[in-house]
């Protein structure tokens, strides 16, 4: 499949900004399922490319100059294929144990263990735990836009009961690394289709031990499904905050407000 991707990121402020700075995971990844065969990435400042530590293709731009709103974006063409059954393949230089280290927004608690003990076994897991992992979050806690922020954590969102995307993909997250076992978030597109759900997307992938198969597979749990073509990857990391699309700080006094506007439209 091919999918004509447009994100718009919009600032803008009620007192000019002295400085702003902005880390930008909004470049597809190459990856052996997903190939870019157009991109163009626009903003005003001073922007420079680099690959991140988790092999994000990255760019940080800033602006040293007052301004009182500011435009980012990200266009472009990028061929998608179905993984067999999910399965990622394991190009990277990183040993899958780091993805086994909670951090703030994955930390377990007694309600993350009980659901962990419900789905998965200690160690390793087959697809099959897995996936019976993301049914029971999509059971539990219901989609819900708006209704979390991006600091909220796993815990708080599991007991809360309503989520998005990205609560999903860190409780799946805190379930794994509860039992050991190798998962990552993954920030990115979907083709929405008939979905209500937002075309800026997170899912996981996660580390399978199959019969015949040792790696990852991409799962998607808000809706407790495999990763198809109609997915497009931007960034992993251990959580939201490795692999937000956008994110920066800015110098400078009065409000902030943000619109975010994705298309995503299957060619």
């Amino acid at each position: 499949m091919q999918l004509s991707i447009r994100h718009e990121t919009s600032y803008s402020y009620t007192a000019p900004q002295a400085y702003s700075i902005q880390q930008l995971h909004l470049t597809p990844r190459a990856e052996a399922h997903q190939h870019v065969l157009n991109w163009h990435l626009g903003t005003v400042g001073q922007i420079h490319g680099y690959t991140d530590a988790y092999g994000n293709l990255s760019h940080m731009l800033t602006i040293n100059a007052p301004h009182t709103g500011l435009s980012i974006v990200a266009n472009g063409l990028v061929e998608t294929t179905t993984p067999d059954q999910g399965r990622i393949a394991n190009g990277d230089t990183l040993s899958p144990l780091i993805y086994t280290v909670p951090t703030r927004l994955t930390a377990a608690t007694p309600g993350i263990l009980e659901l962990a003990a419900a789905c998965l076994p200690d160690g390793t897991a087959q697809t099959r735990h897995l996936m019976r992992l993301a049914e029971h979050i999509f059971g539990a806690v219901k989609y819900q836009s708006g209704a979390t922020e991006v600091t909220t954590t796993a815990s708080a969102a599991l007991q809360l009961g309503i989520g998005v995307c990205q609560d999903h993909a860190h409780i799946f997250l805190a379930c794994c690394h509860a039992h050991g076992i190798p998962a990552r978030y993954v920030s990115g597109y979907i083709d929405p289709g008939g979905s209500s759900h937002a075309a800026s997307h997170a899912w996981v992938d996660a580390w399978a031990e199959d019969r015949g198969y040792s790696g990852w597979v991409s799962i998607d749990v808000t809706h407790a499904r495999l990763m198809t073509d109609a997915y497009c990857r931007l960034a992993i990391g251990r959580d939201y905050a490795a692999a937000a699309p956008v994110r920066g700080v800015r110098r400078g006094g009065g409000e902030e407000a943000m619109s975010v506007h994705v298309q995503i439209v299957p060619q």
